[in-house]
């Protein structure tokens, strides 16, 4: 393990498409959503301590979970654990951390990722991690990892690279984020578009100099602290920081502007797991492809992902191609095929029932 590699993880997302297992008050980063006993937290951190020692592990996310992170993560100190007063999306997220971690070693070379993404092929991934941190310690780049496509998807921005050799790490030509579905099924025919999977690596210096260039208001904010970070005063500076910050993305910030912007090819056993769909695609199945997690008889049932309490025997007859999820006090069945009305559920269960129903 090299000291100079640093992981930040962001945990700060709401996951509003799994609802309703996923909250406001609990989202789905902290729960175990796979059924095997681990939050996906709890995955991705112990995904990184083996490219880096722990104490180089960093979590960002709002001040509203800093317990649940605690609890399921208490090898942290609580300098690892990066309190956001409020989302403000990845762009600030990464600034807080990247301005932190220089203070503690302006040589770091950064990993940041996503605390609710599965990787089923933990050695590929150790190697293309690895290969990206070498390429990023030696040159001023700024890295992405990109998963080969598996199917037309129109739920994932795509990158083009420029196909030059058999060499992993390619040039990016163009960001092109969620495309139609005929668009979609071009990028795949190409053969030379991957899904932006959101892993991000480069130097601390790297991405310190392309927020100066690209995002100047964001890194004139976050340099103000420079003094504080890492000591008492770190906290009040951070809320007095977000409430000058805008919403933004760091795809959007800076990736689709800048020109030192590289891929490594991935084939990592990759999802997002952003939605029901993506989870029941990566699951096990039954006989009659069937996802199910939870205490339940099914009678001519198939290709469901049911996801109900344990204490609670669920009976269902008669379903094809349905979401049926249980949480708290809410029960969702909705077709699986239609899964992206979930998020016009959640809004009008806010709207007509109110905040303890999201």
């Amino acid at each position: 393990m090299n000291n100079n590699t640093y992981v930040v993880i962001m945990a700060g997302g709401i996951g509003s498409r799994f609802w309703p297992f996923s909250r406001t008050n609990y989202p789905k980063q902290f729960h175990d959503v796979l059924g095997i006993g681990e939050t996906m937290l709890q995955m991705t951190m112990k995904r990184f301590e083996q490219i880096c020692p722990t104490e180089n592990i960093f979590i960002v996310t709002n001040k509203d979970y800093q317990q649940l992170v605690k609890e399921q993560l208490p090898q942290l100190s609580d300098n690892q654990i990066l309190l956001e007063p409020v989302g403000r999306n990845t762009a600030p997220c990464i600034a807080y951390a990247s301005y932190k971690i220089a203070q503690i070693n302006p040589n770091a070379n950064l990993v940041v990722a996503p605390s609710d993404h599965v990787v089923l092929k933990q050695e590929a991934f150790n190697q293309v991690i690895n290969t990206a941190i070498e390429a990023a310690a030696a040159d001023n780049v700024l890295i992405t990892l990109g998963i080969t496509p598996s199917r037309p998807d129109t739920g994932y921005g795509y990158i083009q690279f420029i196909a030059d050799g058999d060499q992993p790490i390619k040039k990016v030509k163009t960001f092109t984020e969620k495309p139609n579905l005929e668009l979609a099924q071009m990028f795949l025919n190409s053969g030379d578009f991957v899904w932006n999977s959101g892993i991000f690596i480069w130097n601390v210096q790297s991405i310190l100099g392309a927020f100066r260039q690209h995002l100047s208001e964001v890194s004139e904010i976050f340099e103000e602290g420079s003094a504080k970070y890492n000591t008492a005063e770190e906290s009040n500076f951070i809320v007095k920081a977000y409430s000058h910050c805008r919403n933004i993305s760091i795809d959007y910030g800076i990736m689709e502007k800048v020109d030192n912007v590289y891929v490594v090819l991935s084939d990592i056993g990759w999802s997002d797991l952003g939605t029901w769909n993506s989870l029941y695609t990566i699951s096990d199945k039954d006989e009659q492809a069937n996802v199910i997690d939870g205490d339940v008889m099914l009678y001519d049932t198939k290709n469901c992902i049911i996801k109900t309490p344990k204490d609670r025997l669920v009976v269902l007859q008669g379903l094809e191609g349905y979401i049926i999820a249980e949480h708290d006090n809410v029960l969702m069945i909705c077709k699986l095929e239609e899964e992206q009305k979930v998020k016009d559920f959640t809004a009008d269960a806010k709207y007509k029932k109110g905040q303890n129903y999201i």
